[in-house]
């Protein structure tokens, strides 16, 4: 019924644990997880894991992180690596202007090169934004060719007039846990005004677990209480939710 677009079941509160929270995650009701890389290291891993679990995707990309490491080197060795089985998508990439944190303009530079190779690649890709809304946007209105193959903002925080801009590139948005919190009252109201088929779900796990799980380790077993928060939202049944948001799901990714 359910896909998690967003995990990091690579992350190393999961090491060893991986058939406990997959069989976890299946039992209830989700049937496929895209796990996400921050690096060509990371990537390797959750290709790997995806050889092992049936219904383990991936999602391989440079986190704007570690944008000061990007060169054409890193490039072919990132576009070898979206080509292995399995591998749906470029991501997650994007921008991050907090303290601390790459050059801006080093993070523009490899979100520009992995949205040229995701094209070329004819994958969609997942986007990370923090505190960098309007200039992802403006990015990715000078390339909107780049975006032929779809794009989902990862965990959208972002405002109703941002939400809009980003509709008119046809971008999905993927609604985690924030979305439960009870102070979230702009996200909910921006939710409540996004179309039903241009949303996702995910977790972000192990990050971000949904109300009333804050604090915990999150988990893809846990989206069913994301998607009951959106019905909420949405005041329609839950399983109308989830069957529109499984086909949107189908539509980016592919699964």
């Amino acid at each position: 019924m359910f896909v998690d677009t967003h995990a990091h079941l690579t992350d190393k509160v999961f090491q060893g644990r991986e058939d406990e929270i997959i069989k976890l995650a299946n039992d209830m009701g989700i049937e496929a997880i895209i796990t996400s890389s921050v690096d060509l290291e990371s990537a390797e891993d959750c290709i790997n894991l995806s050889k092992r679990y049936q219904c383990v995707y991936s999602s391989v990309g440079l986190y704007p992180e570690f944008a000061e490491s990007w060169n054409g080197q890193v490039g072919n060795d990132l576009a070898t690596l979206a080509m292995e089985d399995k591998v749906v998508a470029i991501g997650e990439i994007g921008l991050q202007y907090t303290d601390g944190m790459p050059d801006r303009g080093q993070q523009e530079v490899a979100l520009v090169e992995q949205l040229k190779l995701a094209y070329q690649l004819k994958k969609p890709v997942v986007l990370h934004c923090r505190e960098a809304y309007g200039a992802i946007l403006e990015i990715l209105k000078k390339n909107k060719a780049l975006l032929k193959y779809g794009a989902t903002m990862h965990c959208f925080s972002g405002s109703k007039e941002i939400a809009k801009e980003l509709l008119k590139l046809d971008l999905y948005f993927s609604v985690g846990g924030v979305s439960t919190f009870k102070n979230a009252l702009a996200l909910k109201e921006t939710l409540k005004f996004l179309p039903l088929e241009r949303l996702l779900f995910e977790t972000d796990s192990p990050y971000l677990s949904p109300h009333p799980y804050r604090g915990q380790v999150n988990m893809p077993s846990m989206i069913g209480v994301i998607a009951q928060n959106l019905a909420n939202i949405k005041d329609i049944p839950v399983e109308d939710v989830a069957r529109e948001v499984r086909q949107n799901t189908r539509r980016l990714f592919g699964i």
